[in-house]
């Protein structure tokens, strides 16, 4: 299987466990290693009192993309650092796409960037994050 096969099986895995990814309604567009595209819609439900999106929801979407994009190497990566900068205020019906690619990959340490962009293209959130790399590897066998 080549890497990025491998990759698609991997976040298989991952998705098919993860039903908050999945509650989202986080639609997966690309995945390979080091790189991951994802698209959601937000719904009413997402909003705060402002009747603006939750900031959890874009963090969510960008940690889902983080996880897809630093576990596609094969050995299982978990978060040990993350942020987020909101650029702008998300409304219900907001299509949000979150591109998060690899900005360095080290033995044991990996770092990623994600920028989220609405149907508009806008920018509205950068998120950075740090995983440890574990010796556990994820099953590619199918």
């Amino acid at each position: 299987m080549n890497p990025e096969e491998r990759a698609r099986h991997i976040v298989d895995q991952m998705y098919d466990n993860d039903a908050f990814s999945q509650w989202l309604g986080i639609e997966r567009l690309e995945e390979r290693p080091g790189y991951a595209q994802l698209r959601m819609t937000v719904r009413p439900e997402m909003c705060n009192g402002m009747k603006i999106a939750h900031g959890g929801i874009t963090f969510s979407l960008a940690d889902s993309a983080f996880a897809f994009a630093s576990n596609g190497h094969g050995p299982r990566a978990v978060s040990v650092e993350t942020s987020i900068s909101h650029l702008r205020a998300v409304q219900p019906g907001d299509v949000l796409t979150a591109t998060a690619v690899e900005d360095h990959l080290g033995g044991k340490l990996g770092h990623y960037h994600v920028h989220i962009h609405n149907q508009d293209q806008a920018l509205v959130a950068l998120f950075k994050g740090t995983v440890y790399r574990l010796r556990e590897t994820w099953e590619t066998e199918k």
